[in-house]
């Protein structure tokens, strides 16, 4: 080194430089950065978030919480050989092994107290008190924790350019009105499974294709409704990590073998083999049982209310239909001199007797759906459909395999299942919004398709919480996450340099819809307010919940076709 050389030592890096004035430039560059590492930590969100989620551990609770605490009671009792013939209570295990394992684990941690107040007991309607709800509440928060890790990971692992947006895109998953409202007041672990999931999502973006495959399948062993998303999957990993287009010329059919690098083929279906034999191993005699509890197609259509989705508007219609030929005969006369299927019925009578026999979808039953008017759902026909725009989906993957292309692709599918699928949870919506989040920054036209699915799909969540518990608390924090995520969003979302295709009075009318979102929140939760003091207006209570479901299946319906066109049509956003 000569003399005029100066060494500089930082603790990642040692450079020579030509002067002092360098180093203290230099200096500055690496306090900038340490601070700018600072600005974009999620430490800050975790413990405010900490205290609002221990402020509700003694507050509303779900069925679901009895669920997971049978679920502890009976892989803590019980050998493995039993856990999914399990029946005392209703709430049987019906997750994959992974989470059975997870809840095992759990069990090992209650303490003596947690125990004796009954969270461990094989019985069918649980009974228990505080400390078994706390117990509960701080597993899923301490769980949460690694969702927190794997989107700080997403962040310091972007280049400096885009760590804003990953800023945005992380902290507002990890405070996510959906996670809060699922996760912390109706109780469910998603916090946790989803973190696995957005690791495959971080391990595509980083192109480490085995990872991004060993993530994907372990949260699939972990929570079944990962499932709907394995076409594409599937097609991605085959066609980013196993094809091999390059220099390919198509001649005879045997030179297609060249495209396949056999060694990546291996290592992929090895691994992914391997983590599905860990999973369901000790389960290989019982695997018809393990898989009737994970798809048990008998609970129906749709689930307790109407999941927003494309089965809420045709159920919708079916109960349009229905008042309308038993107020108007003329109509229902008119009705059948144009038709003569036999699906439709044929006289007043016909249509009273089939709302008297059957769930009609008015009671909020979780069992078998009947459709007055309108042909009758099979799962058979949600399945096709669900396939079909999947397949829609996955087709422009097929040539360009690139991550934003990737997470459209991934966007699309579950919007596919949620819209088209069988015995849909309304909670589902999260398999939507959470690909979505990562995609949305790198455009300013998907915008408006977000915030449509982000706004219905969290307001659909609502009646979740029982009639009208925390009922200030979920519209207040949803109100303030959008708010806040809009502005945050439209700052940091790139501007096409494409010509622009908007159009503005769709874009308009979408934030229309979204307004209109206050006064329908406050209308249905009126009318459970009043039913307390007027009587005759229990007659209408599934009026609250038809209402969230068709209006917010508007939205999602809206933002899945909004997408669909940019995805299928737009090619210049995809470059």
């Amino acid at each position: 080194m000569s003399d005029d050389e100066y060494f500089y030592e930082d603790d990642d890096k040692s450079v020579v430089v030509e002067s002092e004035d360098d180093i203290s430039v230099m200096e500055t560059d690496v306090y900038d950065e340490k601070v700018q590492d600072r600005r974009f930590s999620l430490w800050n969100f975790w413990i405010s978030s900490l205290f609002l989620k221990l402020l509700l551990i003694p507050g509303y609770y779900s069925t679901d919480f009895d669920v997971h605490r049978n679920w502890l009671a009976i892989t803590s009792n019980l050998p493995i050989s039993k856990w999914y013939y399990e029946n005392t209570s209703e709430w049987t295990l019906d997750y994959p092994p992974f989470f059975a394992y997870f809840e095992w684990v759990l069990s090992r941690f209650a303490p003596e107290i947690v125990k004796n107040d009954g969270c461990l007991d094989i019985v069918e309607v649980g009974q228990f008190g505080l400390p078994t709800i706390v117990f509960q509440r701080l597993t899923v928060i301490i769980s949460e924790i690694l969702l927190f890790a794997v989107l700080q990971y997403y962040i310091n692992t972007s280049n400096s350019k885009e760590r804003g947006q990953c800023f945005v895109v992380a902290s507002s998953i990890v405070l996510s009105p959906g996670f809060l409202i699922i996760d912390h007041i109706h109780f469910q672990y998603n916090g946790f499974l989803f973190a696995i999931f957005i690791a495959s999502i971080v391990a595509a973006k980083q192109k480490k294709y085995l990872a991004c495959a060993v993530f994907y399948s372990i949260s699939l062993c972990f929570k079944h409704i990962f499932l709907y998303l394995a076409p594409c999957y599937f097609v991605f990993l085959l066609r980013a990590y196993v094809l091999n287009f390059e220099n390919f010329k198509f001649k005879s059919y045997m030179d297609l073998q060249s495209v396949i690098q056999w060694k990546r083929l291996f290592k992929l279906a090895g691994i992914v083999s391997g983590i599905f034999t860990i999973c369901f191993a000790p389960f290989i005699f019982q695997l018809p049982q393990v898989l009737s509890r994970l798809f048990p197609f008998s609970r129906g259509l749709t689930h307790a209310y109407w999941a927003p989705n494309f089965w809420a508007m045709y159920s919708f219609i079916d109960k349009v239909l229905t008042f309308v030929m038993l107020r108007f005969p003329y109509v229902h006369k008119l009705m059948l001199s144009f038709t003569s299927s036999p699906i439709l019925p044929k006289t007043a009578a016909e249509i009273r007797e089939r709302m008297a026999q059957n769930n009609n979808g008015t009671k909020g039953l979780v069992q078998d759906y009947f459709f007055v008017i309108l042909p009758q759902i099979t799962p058979k026909l949600t399945f096709l459909l669900t396939l079909f725009y999947q397949i829609l989906a996955v087709i422009p993957l097929l040539f360009d395999p690139s991550y934003k292309r990737f997470i459209g692709s991934l966007t699309l599918c579950g919007m596919a299942s949620y819209l088209f699928g069988w015995h849909v949870h309304e909670k589902a919506i999260m398999l939507v919004i959470i690909p979505f989040s990562f995609l949305v920054v790198s455009d300013r036209r998907l915008l408006i398709s977000f915030m449509l699915v982000t706004a219905a799909g969290y307001v659909s969540l609502f009646p979740l919480l029982f009639e009208n518990q925390d009922f200030l608390l979920k519209i207040l924090y949803t109100f303030c996450w959008f708010i806040l995520y809009y502005s945050a969003f439209r700052k940091t979302t790139s501007l096409s340099t494409s010509v622009q295709r908007r159009v503005f009075f769709l874009d308009r009318l979408a934030i229309i819809y979204i307004i209109l979102l206050i006064p329908m929140i406050y209308g249905t939760e009126l009318i459970s307010v009043l039913k307390l003091k007027f009587p005759i207006l229990e007659h209408f209570s599934f009026l609250p919940l038809m209402t969230y479901s068709v209006y917010c299946s508007v939205g999602i319906i809206s933002s899945w076709i909004g997408l669909s066109w940019l995805y299928n049509f737009d090619e210049l956003l995809w470059v």
